[in-house]
């Protein structure tokens, strides 16, 4: 059946509402498409630009790392030698030895001070240490927020150290070396740590006092990048 004059021009005005509302929602998707490109350059340039201040950061602490194994190397390194088995059983207290006296501060709970350290547990087996072949790492002092670790820049009371080095350092002079020997009770208890320090096992420290090394900020995660990030 043939349509009418009227009917064909309505025909004609859908048609027309219908390719225009097409036409629209392709505009929207293409602007859509070129904001999300926007934002997602955006977010790329901030992330560039924070990963290039880190890398800065992480510079200067390694250069930093180096200058003081170079100062303080010689005089640490030769107290591994008093690394050796001790008799677990025997340690019910906390025990310190001070094999070098120090002329700086005295530490307190508040006191901001580095330090170099070499532990081990009652075979002899060194769980951990600064010593790093023929140089030191990077001393306990700086805060790491992305590790979630407080360092000794905030003074020992806030660090995140076991109960045995904040009472066994106390005391002591910065400069000074001291050994400490702690109960499993204010070491790691009952939990352990890792296949060297199983529940229940006192564990000694050589540690040296060092005065604070120069501040080396840390760049901010920019707001920005952790929304993005969905923070």
């Amino acid at each position: 059946m043939a349509t009418s004059k009227a009917q064909r021009w309505g025909i004609l005005v859908i048609l027309i509402v219908t390719v225009v509302g097409t036409l629209g929602s392709f505009a929207v998707m293409a602007l859509s498409t070129q904001n999300d490109a926007a934002d997602a350059a955006k977010q790329q340039k901030i992330l560039q630009d924070y990963q290039s201040a880190y890398s800065e950061y992480q510079t200067k602490i390694d250069a930093q790392t180096k200058e003081l194994s170079d100062k303080y190397y010689a005089t640490f390194s030769p107290y591994a030698s008093r690394v050796g088995v001790f008799d677990r059983d025997s340690i019910k207290d906390i025990v310190t030895e001070d094999l070098v006296v120090g002329e700086g501060t005295e530490i307190t709970g508040a006191t901001k001070f580095a330090a170099y350290y070499i532990g081990w547990n009652p075979k002899g087996k060194v769980f951990d240490q600064s010593i790093s072949g023929e140089s030191l790492k990077e001393p306990i002092y700086h805060s790491k927020p992305e590790q979630g670790f407080v360092g000794l820049d905030q003074g020992i009371d806030k660090a995140n150290l076991i109960e045995g080095w904040k009472e066994g350092m106390k005391g002591m002079r910065i400069g000074g070396i001291r050994m400490i020997t702690i109960p499993s009770d204010k070491a790691y208890g009952e939990q352990g740590s890792g296949d060297d320090i199983p529940p229940n096992t006192p564990i000694a420290f050589i540690v040296m006092a060092v005065e604070p090394p120069a501040a080396i900020a840390m760049p901010e995660i920019p707001a920005e990048l952790m929304q993005g990030f969905g923070g």
